[in-house]
């Protein structure tokens, strides 16, 4: 089910129209960002070897004719629940703007330390928009420096940029040809329902979600699935194993980007997060995307050093994971790629056991490789691909939190100034100790 007027756009992994395949045939070198200003602040240091301190981090950038903002805020971690989340909304205040030049808050995630401020920090950030709240979602896994909620936001701003909000989980973004459809603040009880019941359960309610913003499932280009209790097993099996049985068996009939059934030598899935988090729940939001231009195209990305997750042997996942390790999107000389959840895992095996120094750089290097020049042409299309200095924001999720100051320190050699959220969460293998997921923007460099 498409938006009227709109038409769902190409996957190219699937054989691509003439127009398509022209446009993907530019000159070996991307050139230029559109990333225009990046700005991370940390204040203050911890004792007895944990960070502490604010780290308030905001990435903006030009995409389309659309002026993007990424936030990332992690507060002091000082003082109540409430004057921490006052430190947040001044930060918001500050960058978002007001007037004609406001920049609306679309899509944004909490990160919370303790559950039982769920229901509060809700009707404060529904306050603080005065009905013009995001699609959003809370998720139960502790900033690391140990402050009491971290949030990271997207907002959108430009002449045209249209912002309509469809249901209490799905808000649309519409900018020339383009619209986009965020969902979000989608749950399930695992405790009650079971992995598999409430998982198919979550799925149908994003379906829902976007069939009230007139979209379909076919459409969506990126996902993020919150686990509680990843690795634990639910009535013998582990919980990530049930999870990607039915999130295999949802996706069965959907045939990603409207082109048909794919076989076994073409297939693509979104981009996606699955990471553990406190309690027995399930939270996930997604990202769709659809548009009348014909020279907009989505390219599913595998790394060179791995194995495609839907390629896994059944002794991973008796379904092995659907998704691709990123997906581009190109239009014009813009590229967006958002990279999945990674971590230290070269073809399907884990690396670097007990050494979460090792694992982000394994991690960092795995990044590096996905969204490269050199990747991006051996799928097929030259000119393009980004560098670790290009990604806005990435979001770095960490085991144990003894672990934090060695994994934020090579984070910060290798990634520079790049905005950042570091929270508490479970990988889906229990010897794999960090995780990190980011968006890069970069532009083409395409002939005249």
């Amino acid at each position: 089910m498409g938006t009227a007027g709109y038409r769902v756009v190409a996957l190219s992994h699937y054989p691509m129209q003439r127009d398509q395949q022209a446009m993907l045939e530019g000159s070996a070198d991307a050139t230029g960002s559109p990333l225009e200003a990046r700005d991370a602040c940390a204040v203050g240091t911890g004792q007895g070897g944990k960070c502490a301190g604010s780290n308030l981090g905001s990435s903006r950038l030009e995409v389309g004719g659309v002026s993007r903002l990424a936030l990332m805020l992690t507060p002091q971690p000082e003082g109540c629940f409430l004057e921490q989340a006052r430190e947040v909304f001044g930060e918001l205040r500050a960058k978002l703007g007001t007037g004609r030049k406001k920049s609306v808050v679309t899509l944004q995630t909490v990160f919370l330390k303790n559950w039982k401020n769920r229901v509060s920090c809700d009707r404060l950030f529904r306050e603080f928009y005065a009905g013009e709240c995001p699609a959003m979602n809370f998720v139960a896994q502790a900033p690391c420096n140990g402050a009491a909620l971290a949030v990271e936001a997207w907002s959108v701003a430009g002449p045209g940029v249209r912002v309509e909000r469809h249901s209490p989980h799905s808000l649309s973004v519409c900018s020339g040809d383009v619209r986009w459809i965020y969902c979000s603040g989608i749950h399930a009880d695992y405790a009650v329902s079971g992995v598999h019941a409430g998982t198919m359960a979550t799925f149908e309610q994003m379906r829902e979600a976007l069939q009230a913003a007139d979209c379909g499932f076919e459409s969506v280009v990126r996902t993020w699935f919150y686990l509680g209790g990843i690795t634990r097993k639910d009535r013998g099996i582990q919980r990530y194993k049930e999870f990607n049985r039915a999130r295999s068996d949802f996706y069965h009939d959907v045939a990603f980007a409207g082109m048909g059934t794919r076989d076994t030598h073409s297939r693509a899935y979104p981009a996606s997060t699955g990471i553990g988090m406190r309690g027995d729940r399930l939270a996930a939001s997604c990202m769709a995307v659809v548009t009348r231009k014909s020279k907009l195209v989505l390219l599913p990305l595998e790394n060179p050093s791995q194995t495609p997750a839907f390629d896994y042997n059944e002794r991973y996942s008796p379904k092995s994971p659907r998704f691709s390790r990123a997906m581009a999107m190109l239009l014009g000389r813009d590229v967006t790629t958002w990279v999945s959840g990674t971590a230290s895992i070269t073809n399907s095996e884990s690396r670097h056991r007990g050494d979460i120094e090792a694992q982000t750089r394994q991690t960092i290097e795995n990044i590096r490789m996905l969204i490269s020049h050199e990747n991006f042409s051996a799928h097929g299309v030259k000119g393009a691909g980004a560098l670790l200095g290009d990604l806005a924001k990435v979001r770095v999720y960490i085991k144990r939190r003894a672990d934090f100051p060695k994994c934020k320190a090579v984070c910060e050699e290798l990634l520079g100034g790049t905005p950042a959220i570091y929270a508490l969460g479970d990988v889906c293998r229990p010897e794999l100790l960090v995780e990190i997921e980011g968006v890069a923007f970069s532009r083409r460099n395409v002939p005249e």
